[in-house]
């Protein structure tokens, strides 16, 4: 079984094409960033090591987390973003790897595994490939700004925010153009898948 990872920046169409290879290919991919959120989830030991460490102040009034307030912790503490990162990699990790080995199982002959700081935190690594969404900043900037509804000087800010799409070009396998129609991101996703598959 061969796996790999697809990631992208905010606006580049990471979602879209994983989309496209689950519905035109039927390609299992795990969403990484929906496992974050469920080893956090009400009533995991995860949330509950997260609150050991940063105090019942981040749970919101139904005993969820409160993402918006643990956001706002860890972007100005890069000790408190560690904590929390030792807290949740784990059993991020272990998810996916449990999920990953039930595929093989099943003998399924390719998956992929979508996360938007693959690179970031270099579990890029782990995969067999690595597929990166791309368009250019301001084609991101115009997405973000239609799709969310801010001004442009927010969604550049947002923009800044991320690792440079350069530096995770730099590491793909293949990288997939976004800047044109749906019909042209089909037919690259279609291109991708038959790069990815294993002969």
């Amino acid at each position: 079984m061969k796996t790999f990872g697809l990631t992208g920046g905010i606006g580049t169409g990471k979602s879209t094409v994983a989309q496209l290879l689950r519905e035109r290919h039927g390609v299992p991919i795990l969403d990484a960033d929906q496992v974050a959120r469920e080893v956090v989830a009400k009533g995991t030991d995860g949330l509950a090591a997260v609150v050991d460490a940063f105090g019942p102040e981040i749970l919101d009034a139904d005993g969820n987390l409160n993402r918006a307030r643990m956001r706002t912790i860890v972007m100005s503490d890069t000790s408190a973003r560690r904590r929390l990162e030792a807290i949740t990699h784990p059993r991020i990790f272990e998810s996916i790897g449990a999920w990953v080995a039930r595929q093989a199982s099943a003998q399924t002959r390719l998956v992929g595994i979508e996360a938007a700081l693959m690179v970031e935190t270099g579990s890029w690594r782990m995969q067999d490939a690595l597929v990166v969404v791309s368009a250019s900043p301001d084609v991101q900037v115009a997405r973000v700004m239609a799709r969310d509804g801010v001004s442009e000087e927010a969604a550049r800010a947002v923009l800044g925010a991320q690792l440079p799409m350069a530096d995770k070009e730099r590491v793909a396998t293949y990288v997939v153009r976004n800047e044109g129609s749906l019909d042209e991101l089909t037919a690259a996703a279609d291109d991708v898948w038959r790069k990815l598959m294993p002969t």
